[in-house]
């Protein structure tokens, strides 16, 4: 297993590129194109994001990645920088398809503006972005390429999604098998009401959020600056493990977004196996004042689940004691000796047929307490519901694609207004 990396290094190394950008004065530091960095401070030209990411290669070695957003003066490529997504043959061949075309047609509509012109020229420039954000293929942590118009709403892409700095960081990395461990994005230029210069920034809402969700599979539900709600897909850890096959988890990916975030910054945990919401701290007062409620039970949360056959009482509480078998982990045994009890509150929502004909019983969980695979045991067991969880491979048969259990939603006290906050989440199955 290689070493750790220093908790913040991508934070460290950004600083080093901020110094480096006000004291050369140049962008491009070993190409021949040399953009300066004054016209980040004019008006006209305005500043721009640049990012550091840290990686390593499939041999364990620290690689060190760099670039901006959009285009830097002009240049959507330079020497050292992470490349545009879209590949330049590509792009000029865009351009010599389109822009002779659309030209024309400006240059008609200066000398005759009429409305059939201008509308003309309207589609015709519809059509030509459509065939630029087609080019882009967005790599992702799972190797299969998106492209950029799945991943909005309604396809509505907002302009200029898809060049952040972020995104091409992690494309580059993606593309070249390289394991992204820490990023970081600071604004570099003329101050703006939303932006300071040399001031860290995490990946923006609108543009970048819906891209990251693809790329990363981290599906953010809600953000402010104390904390953020997951729904995290199933298989995948809730925090690192030992060992470096799995260090992948919805921590290691939250910190690679924001590096300042609590080296634990998950607040609660799901099983690999259970998809669903988890409260995730930005801070740690955020982090020890949602814990605390957790602690003490103020937290609400119910899960939703598909049993193996039918359950007959409409609802009910079950109080089991179990406890860790040594010889076969991560097992839980019924042990009324030295186990620990928990409890659970059930309602069955109804039973349906599933498509190869059995029936199952969609059950919704109100859990009391937190034991290491409550809702496993409690539906598994014999002095429980008797019915293991649908594709449950540790106390069922696991003959199904995931685990059929979902933390549905969840209710707290936000650590800073101490308002109540409430997430649900559709049901995956």
């Amino acid at each position: 297993m290689h070493p750790p990396l220093p908790e913040y290094p991508a934070r460290l190394y950004a600083l080093h590129l901020a110094r480096i950008l006000e004291r050369e004065n140049v962008v491009d530091f070993d190409g021949e194109r040399k953009v300066s960095t004054q016209a980040f401070f004019t008006e006209e030209q305005g500043g721009t994001m640049f990012g550091v990411l840290v990686a390593r290669d499939e041999m364990g070695n620290e690689v060190l990645l760099k670039a901006f957003s959009g285009a830097c003066q002009g240049e959507r490529n330079l020497q050292g920088w992470a490349d545009h997504l879209v590949e330049e043959e590509a792009y000029q061949a865009y351009l010599e398809h389109h822009d002779p075309e659309i030209k024309r047609m400006t240059e008609a509509l200066s000398k005759e503006h009429t409305a059939q012109l201008a509308q003309q020229r309207s589609i015709m420039s519809q059509t030509a972005l459509q065939a630029y954000y087609n080019l882009y293929r967005i790599p992702t942590l799972g190797g299969e390429p998106i492209g950029l118009g799945a991943l909005f709403s309604g396809g509505k892409i907002p302009t200029g999604s898809g060049d952040c700095c972020a995104i091409k960081l992690l494309g580059f990395a993606l593309s070249h098998r390289l394991t992204p461990m820490s990023m970081a994005e600071f604004y570099f230029g003329r101050e703006t009401q939303t932006r300071k210069h040399l001031q860290f920034y995490g990946p923006c809402d609108e543009k970048c959020k819906p891209i990251l969700k693809g790329m990363l599979h981290l599906d953010i539900i809600h953000r402010d600056e104390d904390l953020m709600v997951v729904n995290k897909p199933a298989s995948l850890l809730s925090v690192p493990g030992n060992g470096a096959e799995h260090q992948d988890s919805v921590e290691t990916r939250v910190r690679l977004l924001f590096p300042d975030a609590p080296r634990q910054c998950a607040v609660h945990r799901l099983d690999m196996d259970t998809s669903g919401l988890l409260v995730i701290a930005l801070n740690k007062e955020a982090y020890r004042h949602v814990q605390h409620q957790f602690r003490e039970h103020m937290v609400q949360k119910t899960y939703v689940a598909l049993l193996d056959g039918v359950v007959t009482e409409e609802q009910g509480r079950i109080e089991l004691p179990f406890r860790l078998d040594p010889k076969n982990r991560p097992h839980q045994i019924y042990d009324e000796v030295h186990g620990k009890w928990g409890t659970t509150l059930f309602h069955r929502i109804r039973v349906e047929r599933r498509a190869d004909g059995r029936l199952a019983t969609r059950m919704l969980f109100i859990p009391l307490t937190g034991r290491t695979h409550q809702l496993r045991l409690h539906s598994a067991h014999p002095k429980g519901l008797g019915k293991p969880i649908i594709g449950d491979r540790l106390y069922g048969n696991g003959a199904s694609d995931r685990l059929h259990l979902h933390a549905k939603t969840i209710s707290f006290l936000h650590p800073r207004t101490n308002e109540r906050m409430e997430f649900s989440t559709q049901d995956p199955f």
